[in-house]
């Protein structure tokens, strides 16, 4: 089936006959004998093609084709011409227009021409139509990075997303774990059940059973109603268990049970209860090491381990910083009813040398400084490269840093940054390439896509 035809000329015969020529080939044809009511009913969705007589009274054929270019310059329009306006036609193709046909003409030639405009405008909407999905998906759904790590990451994320298989996330403080796992329940068809997070650290051992695994009445002191565990309320959807790794032992063991089994044995009572749950597991040490993992059983760290993602700390990623600090400044300043401020030298090279201990969580809280006004630069000379490595190595990231300091000073300005290095222009682009380095992350961070993470 062909697409929508917009098909406007004040000849009534001809109208009808070119308009029965469209129909016949697959065409949507909507009639109008003035390009005044076309026009009107236009819009700037409109996913077909505009075919017009070029001389008619009022509006003509070329007054509409500017109205519509003005309107979607990428909406094609094919113009019907007399042979005394084959000169005009001419022009309009140079201004835009798509075809100009000149009577008489064949059937077959309308409807060819149809055909490719039909075609390019399909490709432009599918196009829009796909920019508009990942910008939603990226307002929505943020994970914001544009290093390769990143990329990856992303990658990875959307492929295992619509699987059931268990995932354990691997990342420092603050690097953004529960957004990830976030993102792998809203990625998933288990995003119509319920996401369920636990933190396994902010709950006592004498609790954390029964937030798990939930209670019958009297189960002990204090139990005087049934309660529906964390792990049942997930059923159909994720549960979410961060800090696992400070999960009590005696609780790993029940825990273990779950996801060999999938099912529960509420507190106070015998019956099994079968569950359908995906686990995602954060932790903030190294579970693979023995030295790391302590007390943590072995056996659910291999069970949890059928996927591992691990989330770079910003240090690691340094080009991503400017792009993510963008974002929270611009969401800070429309939380506290700022003007997006300017960011001064020393908020940049702060930026780009500080460690971020913190990671993504530090760095929103520092921007939301910065938009009140109140953030304090600390004194003293740039942060050190990590220690670590040798000699040559640290040196290798010094380097980078120096480099990544000069393009922040500098907005990304390649003249400037030449200026204060001292150093020719072909080895400042060897060292970008070297060190993995984007210019183009330093310059217009304003303009920075929304998301976060």
């Amino acid at each position: 089936m062909s697409g929508a035809v917009f098909l406007i000329d004040d000849d009534r015969d001809l109208r009808k006959a070119m308009q029965q020529t469209l129909e016949l080939a697959g065409f949507t044809v909507s009639p109008f004998a003035s390009a005044t009511e076309a026009f009107e009913a236009l819009n700037p969705d409109f996913d077909g093609v505009i075919v017009s007589d070029i001389r008619m009274p009022g509006m003509d054929g070329l007054a509409l084709f500017r109205k519509v270019a003005s309107l979607d310059p990428d909406l094609p329009v094919i113009l019907v011409t007399g042979h005394g306006d084959i000169p005009m036609a001419v022009q309009a193709i140079q201004d835009g227009a798509y075809d100009f046909i000149a009577k008489p003409f064949a059937a077959d030639r309308l409807v060819q021409s149809a055909r490719r405009a039909d075609e390019k405008r399909r490709l432009v909407m599918e196009n829009r139509g796909l920019r508009q999905a990942a910008e939603a998906a990226a307002d929505s759904l943020p994970l914001i990075g544009q290093t390769l790590v990143m990329e990856r990451l992303r990658q990875t994320l959307k492929h295992i997303a619509d699987t059931d298989v268990d995932v354990l996330i691997a990342g420092e403080t603050g690097s953004g774990k529960e957004v990830v796992a976030t993102l792998l329940h809203q990625w998933s068809r288990r995003r119509t059940g319920n996401f369920v997070a636990l933190n396994c650290g902010a709950l006592p051992e004498t609790v954390i059973e029964s937030e798990l695994f939930g209670h019958e009445p009297g189960a002990f002191t204090g139990a005087v109603k049934k309660r529906i565990g964390r792990i049942e309320h997930a059923s159909g959807g994720t549960l979410f268990l961060d800090e696992i790794e400070a999960m009590p032992p005696a609780t790993q063991v029940k825990m273990l049970r779950v996801l060999e089994a999938r099912e529960i044995t509420p507190l106070g009572t015998n019956i099994v209860r079968p569950v359908d749950i995906r686990v995602v597991a954060a932790a903030k040490i190294d579970l693979g090491d023995p030295a790391e993992r302590g007390d943590f059983r072995e056996d659910l760290y291999y069970r949890l381990n059928v996927v591992t993602l691990s989330i770079p700390p910003l240090r690691e990623r340094r080009e991503d910083i400017p792009l993510l600090f963008s974002h929270f400044l611009k969401r800070a300043a429309e939380r506290f009813g700022r003007d997006m401020p300017d960011i001064p030298a020393a908020v940049r090279d702060h930026l780009m040398s500080h460690p971020w201990p913190g990671n993504v969580r530090e760095l929103s809280h520092f921007a939301e400084r910065v938009a009140l006004g109140v953030a304090e630069m600390p004194a003293g000379k740039p942060a050190a490269p990590e220690n670590g490595g040798t000699l040559p190595e640290r040196l290798e990231r010094y380097e980078a840093d120096i480099l990544r300091q000069a393009l922040t000073a500098n907005n990304g300005d390649v003249k400037e940054t030449l200026l204060a290095l001292g150093i020719p222009r072909k080895t400042f682009y060897d060292k970008l390439q070297r060190h993995g380095i984007n210019r183009a992350n330093y310059a217009g961070r304003d303009s920075a896509k929304d998301g976060s993470v």
